[in-house]
């Protein structure tokens, strides 16, 4: 895959310093990308270059994430929203389509369903889905314990392949790479002992409740072998407009894995009047 040149810089916002990645023309259509948990915009460099050839494409570090400033305070899927807006503001972006995957996929939510005169389409990939705040505690609980370790300062160590397919394969691609992986302990060291900001603002936020109030066209896309698969007909049930498509031999991390397949999809989505 040849890759378009990315643009790379750090904009002064209320969250501190915002970094972010962009490419493709200021004159296309925009779309903003969001990472997922403990990751950053790197993860979504081949995505960025299948979608760069058609549109303006920006993804964010969130606050204490990736080259952004790190923040004390605990931030909520709000704050993650605010500084995509403030980013779409400085490049004098009036609107975008949204996408994210996992945690960037509630930021996503967030800003089509409180900021709807910015987004025009909103895609979703490997949503999260709890039909109970009992079974948010279950998915989330675990990697506290023993799935993402620390050292006894709490600083994050780093993974192998073999330890995350043994231990994790559920929040791995199919066919992870070590470049990939390598990728995935950079971000962590990256975050820190912030790591859990992310995973923290997602469990406060009201996922379902907040997914009812999009009014744009929204497609979700989900992996083949991904947990939250079998809630594909409650995510029809609780927004009536919602598209879904299953990628198929695609897990976890499919924006980097599947990235010409996401891209083709979305791009043919964002395509349709």
């Amino acid at each position: 895959m040849t890759l378009l040149k990315i643009e790379r810089a750090l904009l002064e916002t209320k969250w501190g310093y915002i970094h972010y990645r962009a490419t493709g023309s200021p004159h296309h259509r925009a779309i903003f990308l969001q990472h997922i948990n403990q990751q950053s915009s790197a993860l979504y460099l081949e995505l960025m270059a299948v979608l760069g050839k058609q549109f303006r494409v920006v993804a964010i570090d969130y606050p204490s994430h990736g080259d952004s400033d790190h923040l004390a305070e605990s931030p909520t899927i709000g704050d993650y929203a605010g500084a995509v807006l403030a980013v779409a503001d400085a490049l004098n972006i009036k609107q975008f389509s949204v996408l994210g995957e996992a945690v960037g996929a509630a930021v996503s939510i967030e800003l089509a369903a409180n900021h709807a005169e910015r987004v025009e389409k909103t895609i979703l990939l490997n949503c999260p889905f709890y039909a109970t705040r009992q079974v948010a505690d279950a998915r989330h609980a675990p990697l506290k314990n023993g799935l993402r370790p620390e050292d006894a300062s709490g600083f994050p160590m780093t993974r192998t392949l073999e330890f995350l397919m043994n231990n994790d394969p559920g929040h791995a691609p199919m066919q992870p790479s070590q470049g990939w992986m390598d990728r995935v302990n950079t971000a962590q060291i990256q975050v820190g002992r912030d790591r859990w900001q992310a995973l923290d603002a997602l469990h406060r936020y009201e996922l379902n409740a907040q997914l009812k109030r999009v009014g744009t066209p929204i497609l979700l896309l989900i992996g083949e072998h991904f947990y939250y698969l079998k809630y594909r007909e409650e995510f029809h049930q609780a927004l009536a407009q919602l598209r879904s498509e299953v990628v198929a031999g695609a897990c976890f991390c499919m924006g980097w894995e599947k990235a010409e397949v996401v891209g083709a999809k979305v791009i043919h989505f964002l395509a349709e009047v």
